[in-house]
């Protein structure tokens, strides 16, 4: 394995996500990619909700930046770059699409020639969201490459 993909949604679990990714990649020597798909602008400029991936305080972008898919992106690249420098790790590739989630997650998967994608499952019933159709199931089911799933629901 010498390419990591790992999709991050802009869910507040997306950092759990990119560390385990991380660690998966670094164990095995491989290159990272950080992926973050623009799906819904609607779903950004949501009160109250910090939209890029559960980062808090998303670089003091105001609304009005965030209004404009150029906006998002920039907002997105961003906090993906903060990422990188969570993880430490300056090598790190950064990518933003726009579209479908798992189509891009495909689309890039296959650009790259990644060896793995990550992606993570946050849903409560993670199982049952894997067999009642999700972007996971949309991956697996559409993918040679192997998928590698982090469940980030909380433990009671």
């Amino acid at each position: 394995m010498k390419k990591v993909l790992i999709a991050l949604d802009y869910n507040p679990t997306a950092q759990k996500v990119a560390e385990v990714g991380f660690s998966m990649a670094k164990s095995m020597k491989a290159e990272v990619i950080l992926l973050h798909v623009i799906t819904d602008p609607v779903i950004y400029s949501t009160a109250g909700y910090s939209p890029i991936m559960g980062f808090n305080g998303y670089m003091d972008m105001g609304p009005v930046q965030l209004e404009s898919v150029d906006g998002l992106k920039n907002a997105s690249l961003q906090y993906l770059e903060k990422s990188k420098q969570h993880l430490g790790d300056k090598t790190i590739q950064t990518i933003v699409k726009e579209g479908d989630f798992a189509d891009s997650i495909l689309e890039t998967a296959k650009e790259l020639h990644a060896d793995i994608i990550v992606v993570g499952s946050h849903s409560r019933k993670w199982l049952e969201n894997i067999v009642m159709g999700s972007v996971t199931e949309k991956v697996l089911h559409n993918t040679s490459i192997p998928l590698f799933i982090v469940p980030t629901k909380k433990q009671k």
